[in-house]
């Protein structure tokens, strides 16, 4: 918790202003090049992955099949040579609509109790992407990097949690607890993940494909977990309102 801390006030005592928003000295031009690329890739996973939950709505395709498709599609991609650029890119776009596919059934619920809670899920979660994304470039080369261990420990704690929950059974506040830690921990990756594709695009290695795909896995566990705490949200001022009309 205090490394977070340190990045909201590392952040806070520097000096912000226009200039330094403009400020990418440190990126070189190949980089930012780079950048663009792994970005744009990104948004192309994103439609994609937006046309595979559709897909799941019109035909009830999502669940396990659509998951460990996704999962297969994913070590195909990592298990592909780099110099196959478009069979890559054809596998990244593929995993990404079999992911929105599997993630469907939550948006399909989201459109039953609340259009609304959707498209707000979804702009928070590009706010949130684009906020954090942005610290992480104009701070320091590697300054965040050091958050790697911690957030490996996040992912493990969620692992037991969820291990523990599916033996003894679980509780609606354990389950709330995963979720606002595990917001918490992609969120973390996300600043990570962006400084590690700046450093190993300064070191050679330009990968857009894997570097997409790791934004994307980032961009979806997050915007899940925001969609579940607004869906919980929304559902209990209904409820609320619900008991003030009978009584």
């Amino acid at each position: 918790m205090d490394a977070f801390t340190s990045f909201f006030d590392s952040q806070s005592r520097s000096n912000w202003s226009y200039d330094t928003l403009k400020n990418f000295r440190q990126i070189s031009p190949v980089v930012q090049a780079h950048l663009k690329q792994v970005y744009l890739t990104l948004c192309c996973a994103l439609i994609a992955s937006a046309v595979g939950a559709y897909l799941h709505i019109l035909w009830n395709i999502g669940g396990y099949l659509t998951t460990f498709a996704c999962l297969g599609t994913i070590f195909w991609l990592l298990s592909t040579p780099p110099y196959e650029e478009q069979k890559r890119v054809s596998l990244l776009m593929a995993s990404a609509a079999f992911e929105g596919a599997s993630v469907g059934p939550l948006i399909d619920l989201a459109i039953q109790i609340d259009p609304s809670v959707l498209v707000a899920a979804f702009v928070g979660t590009a706010l949130a992407f684009a906020c954090f994304s942005g610290a992480a470039m104009l701070a320091r080369r590697r300054e965040f990097l050091y958050l790697g261990g911690l957030l490996s420990s996040g992912v493990s704690m969620l692992l037991w949690l969820h291990f523990a929950s599916s033996i003894f059974g679980g509780s609606t506040a354990l389950f709330m607890f995963e979720i606002y830690l595990g917001l918490l921990v992609f969120v973390g990756y996300m600043i990570v993940d962006t400084q590690e594709i700046i450093e190993r695009a300064h070191l050679g290695d330009l990968d857009y494909v894997k570097h997409a795909l790791t934004l994307f896995t980032d961009f979806v566990a997050i915007f899940v977990r925001i969609l579940v705490i607004m869906l919980k949200n929304s559902t209990e001022k209904s409820e609320k309102k619900k008991n003030k009309r009978r009584d």
